[in-house]
């Protein structure tokens, strides 16, 4: 089933003033309540669009930390194969930079999806 982003609640104030500092751009600071309720969340299940083709489901997981610069480690599950099971470790500036993306993309086009540098980096590719 995938995460249903409409219903998550802003973070703190406390927890969001620590990575504000973090976050330049003004859309991505409205949007990092939420996308810092989702990263507490520790996981996130959605769609990969697949061009052309029937969109592959996932589950993405991650172990929660406080502070901006600790490392998180996520892992990425493609259509419940342990086969298509992927991970990376980034810090939690970085990782919650994607999560404010989810946010923007299903505004947009009501999908759950990482974008295609989240992507890039999961499969370690630099095009």
């Amino acid at each position: 089933m995938t995460t249903n982003l409409d219903l998550l609640q802003p973070a703190d104030k406390k927890i969001v003033g620590i990575y504000l500092p973090y976050y330049n751009q003004e859309k991505k600071r409205v949007l990092l309540p939420r996308a810092i309720s989702l990263y507490r969340q520790g996981h996130l299940e959605g769609e990969r669009k697949i061009e052309w083709g029937e969109n592959i489901k996932f589950v993405a997981s991650w172990q929660v930390s406080s502070l901006p610069a600790d490392p998180t480690r996520c892992r990425v599950q493609f259509d419940g194969n342990a086969d298509l099971n992927y991970q990376l470790t980034m810090t939690n500036v970085d990782f919650i930079n994607f999560l404010i993306e989810i946010i923007e993309n299903h505004r947009r086009h009501h999908v759950v999806d990482f974008s295609k540098g989240f992507y890039k980096k999961l499969l370690q590719r630099n095009d």
